[in-house]
């Protein structure tokens, strides 16, 4: 058996792995019925959540697909790997320094086509009071996500590079338990890493809201070190809340927009629905499916870098080859959009769960619906968005099902 023809067998096997996982550990249960598309939101709340996404969304899109269109030109033309050879030229030229710069530069030119529609959008959120950054501010905070995706993507196309210079036939399996490792540490990492990145979190005073949540954590069965406040409102006036970490980092987030607008039952009631990740291991689950996906996913660009025309049209002569970094990248970046929907699919079920489980623990269903509307209204999401816009980029349940899963609930 060829190596190109095993990495396509070991990709499908994994992905068979995928959704075996996803089917018993994720909980494929009706939507409820809705009899209320609004909601419960009034005339004004509905126009004004639907001017919002009437602003946003086309230039939502069309940021996405005018990446795509660059990742496409640089990946499937030798302009990029003209780049990858250029950048690393006053360094020497090696392969090392034509992956790391090489990666740096082409994410840098997508991020740079895309600004101005990146810009539009925070000035659409302004327009609408969503956003409170400062120029400077949204400034840094692209600065430091550039940053930090760059660095994340050249350290994982280093490791690629460089097994399949020593292990040309086989480095996808190498590289493919690499990558998984990756999303493992990635989900132990991110809270004491990446989210002090762009916030600043404080201890929640001592006060009844802090020992009810801790009481909260407690009784379900998932005690937390800490409750922390985070400086969301330097950014934002959008409401949110969650729980992240292990064991000893584990840890109640809440926004300090949140004390400012809501009552404590309300905040006691997001606090319940993010509890109940915890509860039933939902980040344990996802870190399973996206080790799984990763390894998948490097097996199947196993089978597609071992494509002699695609390798030819992208000016490379093969994996181990630095001029390979720009077809990696859009490769990467199809692979990501036509996953999109099975991500959003899984992750409407696992938070649809969670909603059951807030229910059950707080047991206040006026309380659930009332805060999914105050969500709602001050994040501007529409109800009961285009089925077709849901199905792709929801992540959630709408707003017009969690109210109808309450009022399930109560009766």
């Amino acid at each position: 058996m060829t190596p190109r023809r095993l990495a396509l067998l070991t990709a499908l096997a994994l992905g068979l792995a995928l959704v075996v996982v996803l089917w018993l550990r994720i909980p494929w249960a009706a939507t409820p019925q809705v009899s209320d598309p609004t909601g419960g939101l009034t005339t004004d709340q509905l126009d004004r959540a639907d001017s919002f996404a009437a602003a946003l969304r086309p230039a939502s899109v069309a940021n996405l697909l005018l990446g795509l269109v660059v990742s496409g030109v640089l990946g499937l033309t030798r302009t990029g790997a003209r780049w990858v050879t250029a950048v690393a030229r006053p360094l020497g030229g090696g392969w090392f320094w034509q992956v790391v710069l090489g990666t740096v530069v082409l994410t840098a030119a997508g991020r740079v086509v895309t600004l101005p529609l990146a810009a539009y959008g925070e000035v659409v959120r302004h327009r609408f009071g969503l956003s409170t950054r400062s120029w400077p501010l949204w400034a840094r905070d692209v600065a430091v996500d550039t940053g930090i995706t760059a660095g994340l993507t050249a350290l994982g196309l280093v490791l690629l590079v460089a097994v399949a210079r020593r292990a040309p036939r086989t480095w996808w399996a190498w590289v493919g338990v690499g990558a998984a490792g990756l999303v493992v540490a990635g989900s132990f990492l991110y809270p004491v890493v990446i989210e002090p990145a762009f916030n600043d979190f404080t201890s929640l005073p001592a006060g009844p809201l802090r020992t009810d949540l801790l009481d909260l954590a407690a009784a379900n069965g998932t005690p937390v070190q800490d409750v922390l406040v985070a400086d969301a409102s330097r950014r934002t006036t959008a409401l949110n809340a969650y729980v992240s970490g292990f064991g000893s980092t584990r840890r109640i987030v809440v926004y300090d927009t949140l004390l400012d607008q809501l009552p404590d039952d309300q905040i006691e009631s997001i606090a319940a629905h993010e509890l109940g990740h915890v509860a039933t291991d939902d980040v344990l689950t996802g870190t399973l499916v996206g080790a799984l996906g990763a390894g998948a996913g490097v097996a199947l660009l196993g089978w597609l870098l071992g494509s002699a025309p695609l390798l030819r049209r992208a000016g490379a002569e093969g994996p181990g080859d630095p001029r390979v970094v720009p077809l990696v990248l859009l490769l990467v970046a199809v692979g990501t959009l036509l996953s999109t929907p099975v991500q959003n699919g899984v992750s409407r079920q696992l938070e649809a769960r969670a909603d059951q489980h807030s229910l059950d623990l707080a047991e206040d269903p006026d309380a659930f619906a009332a805060v999914m509307r105050r969500l709602a209204v001050a994040n501007l999401n529409q109800p009961d968005p285009p089925a077709a816009w849901q199905w792709f980029f929801g992540s959630h349940p709408t707003t017009a099902q969690r109210v109808a899963a309450a009022q399930e609930w109560s009766r």
